[in-house]
């Protein structure tokens, strides 16, 4: 059997750099020798690019708040073109291996925005995860956010802002439309980066302030109360979803921390403890989101569950974390699909998606 090449793409000029580094540890662990070789291809926190080597990719690799890329200093060169061979070692303008699909485990800014899609695409390069519009999209809160509610789906009622609107900024305003406590977020991030709870004024202002250093634009959001539910989903064109899980942060809101640095930050209910019902109802939610925001290949959908039975969706995340303690592939094992199933899946859906892709006509007539 021939074994395909798999470019894994990771780290990133991003507040969620880490959580790539730890993420990119466990695809290349679980990944199926016997199918697929694998080349690395890790991205430093100034934006350079380089041709890292298996066995010494990186450092500190146990260590969640120590873990970092090992640098090379072997940059590489992006050729845009009709065939496969775009990625070039930039030192020596030569041709890399055949890279037959792209693994792009950069999470956050220019990695599951539409920037790292856009680019993969003029590389005409097979790549997992959402197309540049539904990365793009899912990304920025607050256009998911109009697009779930032109399709009926439940989203938190918010306020959004931009640093040309902070003179209307007003604190007692804000309260009076969304109440107390709420949530300022940047419209443009994930992993709860520059997330903020507000109890007060003084709040207030720190959040905002905080919120701006990752965004232009941020949202502000109610509290809503319910139960953290995470769901799963998997496909291109027909998507299916996983049973639910459940989010029981210990510590206040399921912070960044929480999420990917420590272990007992939270309780995680997987599958969750619903009926049959609601089971269905989430997954059949999930499906729905993914599909409205133009999501491929893989989301996980994330919604509160409130005491009445209403799924509000949070947030949508195109390109979720892979460390060992991430929700995505949990719900997948729980679900039937194990780890290293799960991303033969994913890479199966990238190469599906590219031949079709490769159907459509560029010109309006034949030359």
């Amino acid at each position: 059997m021939i074994k395909k090449k798999i470019g894994i793409i990771f780290g990133g000029k991003s507040a969620e750099h880490e959580v790539s580094l730890q993420s990119a540890k466990n695809i290349v662990d679980a990944i199926d020798k016997e199918k697929y070789d694998v080349a690395l291809i890790g991205i430093d926190k100034e934006g350079k690019w380089h041709i890292s080597d298996q066995t010494s990719y990186l450092l500190n690799e146990e260590n969640p708040k120590l873990i970092q890329l090992n640098k090379t200093n072997q940059g590489i060169a992006v050729i845009p073109g009709e065939n496969q061979r775009q990625l070039k070692s930039a030192a020596q303008s030569s041709d890399l291996d055949q890279i037959d699909v792209v693994f792009p485990i950069v999470h956050g800014t220019l990695g599951e925005d539409g920037s790292m899609q856009g680019m993969l695409r003029l590389a005409n390069l097979p790549f997992v995860g959402a197309n540049v519009l539904g990365s793009a999209v899912c990304m920025d809160k607050d256009i998911a956010k109009r697009l779930l509610r032109e399709s009926g789906i439940s989203v938190a009622k918010s306020m959004t802002f931009t640093r040309k609107s902070i003179g209307k900024m007003d604190f007692n305003k804000v309260k009076s439309n969304l109440g107390l406590p709420l949530f300022i977020k940047p419209a443009n991030q994930g992993s709860s980066v520059g997330v903020s709870k507000v109890e007060n004024e003084e709040d207030f202002h720190q959040g905002i302030k905080d919120a701006f250093q990752f965004d232009h634009k941020i949202i502000i959001e109610e509290s809503i109360i319910g139960r953290e539910i995470e769901c799963a989903v998997l496909g291109n064109e027909e998507p299916i979803a996983s049973l639910p899980g459940e989010i029981k942060p210990k510590k206040g809101f399921y912070s960044y921390e929480s999420k990917y640095i420590d272990e007992t930050g939270a309780e995680l209910a997987i599958p969750a403890e619903l009926s049959s019902e609601l089971t269905e109802k989430v997954k059949q939610t999930a499906v729905e989101v993914f599909q409205s925001l133009e999501c491929e290949g893989l989301a996980r959908v994330d919604f509160f569950l409130k005491e009445d039975g209403e799924l509000v969706v949070n947030e949508v995340n195109t390109l979720p974390g892979f460390t060992k303690i991430s929700m995505y592939p949990k719900l997948w094992e729980i679900s039937g699909v194990p780890y290293h199933e799960l991303i033969n899946r994913l890479i199966e859906l990238a190469v599906e998606r590219h031949k079709r892709d490769m159907q459509l006509k560029n010109v309006m007539w034949d030359e």
